[in-house]
């Protein structure tokens, strides 16, 4: 077995100074490092602060849609008054005018002829019969014709309220249409409320009544449904003259729908001059508006019926009345053109 070689005392020399040399440089980390003192904190990753923050915009408002502002109505044809209960009172078949202890009556509340009464300029009425049965039809002729013209509503019309809601709402007068026994009855049937000859006159009251209670708001009736006109109703005196009277007594005008007839004898109010829609072309409509026209300037005052409402005849009465007042002539509402009883009781 071979012997240990001994470490010579160069060796060692060398490795002493080997350790020296790395305990040196390790003091002088430690020095350094004390003179430096200890690494500042880590920063936390955080919110901006406020002041250094872009400010948040605000939020758009969604844009409420305009309200729609309302065409200013006519002095002479303001919106129509609320419904006045002293005027009313209850019938077998509902409520019906009557006039108030005050002496009004609803011929005179209800007027939307205002100012119209002084205007000395010959003046044209014009009542729009059938008004009800066809709603598209009712709707165009209230909310396109001008307001002065009178609206005569059929009282057989389901759902009257929206139709005399929105005429009531533009300021138009109103008129129930009353069925009296036409010529060629029963063949010309005016419905199962017409006021007959056959009839006692309990019976026909009844019959007035129901078609007053119908709706409310109404100047007074004309004798008219549609073409049917009530000849031969009104050719008998008795009947018709108690017609009259009941309808005076309430306080409402009654309009005569056959051309050239009397004026009512028992009754404020007035026969018509011309039936516009017969026959109801557009020709034959232009000629009667210019024959009511010409009436109004050598009479003072002319008044046409619409039988029945139609595209056609709305159209030419919107076209004729826009140059109206340019010639000369003004457009009233029925009221403005009634003459007082000539012989009431």
């Amino acid at each position: 077995m071979a012997s240990e070689r001994p470490v010579s005392p160069n060796g060692w020399r060398r490795l002493r100074q080997f350790w020296a040399a790395v305990f040196s440089t390790l003091l002088g980390v430690v020095i350094v490092l004390a003179i430096l003192g200890p690494p500042p904190p880590a920063e936390v990753a955080g919110p901006a602060p406020e002041a250094a923050q872009a400010p948040a915009p605000e939020p758009t408002p969604i844009a409420e849609p305009a309200a729609e502002t309302p065409a200013r109505p006519s002095l002479a044809t303001p919106a129509q008054p609320s419904l006045d209960e002293a005027l009313l009172e209850a019938g077998p078949h509902g409520p019906v005018p009557r006039i108030g202890i005050d002496g009004r009556t609803p011929m005179r509340v209800y007027s939307r002829a205002g100012e119209q009464r002084a205007d000395t300029r010959p003046r044209v009425s014009i009542i729009i019969g059938g008004m009800g049965l066809n709603a598209v039809v009712s709707e165009q002729a209230i909310t396109q014709l001008p307001t002065a013209v009178t609206i005569a509503v059929n009282p057989y019309a389901p759902q009257l309220r929206p139709l005399i809601d929105m005429a009531r709402g533009r300021g138009m007068e109103l008129l129930v249409a009353l069925p009296l026994e036409p010529n060629g009855h029963p063949a010309n049937d005016a419905g199962d409320r017409a006021l007959l000859t056959s009839l006692t006159p309990a019976a026909n009251e009844d019959r007035l009544l129901w078609n007053l209670s119908r709706f409310q708001g109404y100047v007074g009736a004309v004798g008219a449904i549609g073409s049917l006109r009530g000849e031969r109703f009104a050719a008998l005196s008795d009947p018709f003259l108690t017609l009259q009277d009941h309808l005076r007594r309430r306080g409402l005008l009654y309009i005569d729908p056959r051309p050239g007839a009397r004026s009512p004898e028992r009754a404020w109010g007035r026969s018509v001059d011309v039936v516009v829609d017969e026959p109801a072309t557009r020709r034959e409509i232009d000629l009667k508006l210019t024959i009511l026209e010409r009436l109004a300037r050598e009479r003072g005052a002319a008044l046409g019926l619409v039988g029945d409402a139609t595209p056609v005849v709305l159209d030419r009465i919107s076209a004729w009345h826009q140059g109206l007042e340019a010639r000369g002539v003004i457009l009233t509402p029925v009221s403005s053109n009634i003459r007082r009883p000539e012989s009431p009781p």
